[in-house]
């Protein structure tokens, strides 16, 4: 310990960014973690969709048109603020959102969240990772 403290009085510079550097490791992997906490996998998704989840597509009509996973129902980035409205029976229930590669459905989760939707879920990498995986689109 004596060793220690004569270091950090040797090399301040050096000992400041060492524990610069262990915060901002530290910050980023909370990041990373909190992100995860309201993600699932594709195959977590699909047990829930035979536990009766509710799957929400918020992309473009026309690339949900293009496809997408089977039951899902589309809703558009504008809708998500009346989805309490909309979707009032499944606020106690599973509803899981997708965009192409998740980003767009982690903020909608946030807001789905803050209308009191218990149990929302975004897809773990979207709809791109439900393909990687070798999973059936739907084309309407």
């Amino acid at each position: 310990m004596d060793r220690l403290i004569e270091y950090i009085a040797h090399h301040p510079l050096l000992a400041s960014a060492a524990i610069v550097a262990a915060v901002l490791v530290i910050a980023y992997e909370m990041r990373l973690r909190a992100q995860d906490a309201g993600t699932i996998s594709p195959q977590e998704l699909i047990r829930l969709m035979n536990q009766g989840a509710l799957v929400l597509d918020i992309r473009p009509p026309d690339q949900f048109a293009a496809g997408h996973i089977s039951g899902a129902r589309p809703l558009a980035s504008e809708e998500i603020p009346r989805a309490s409205d909309t979707f009032k029976k499944h606020k106690a229930k599973p509803v899981v959102v997708y965009c192409d590669a998740g980003p767009l459905a982690s903020s909608a989760v946030r807001r789905l969240t803050a209308q009191g939707f218990t149990k929302a879920f975004s897809l773990r990498g979207g709809l791109a990772a439900w393909r990687a995986e070798n999973l059936p689109v739907a084309k309407t």
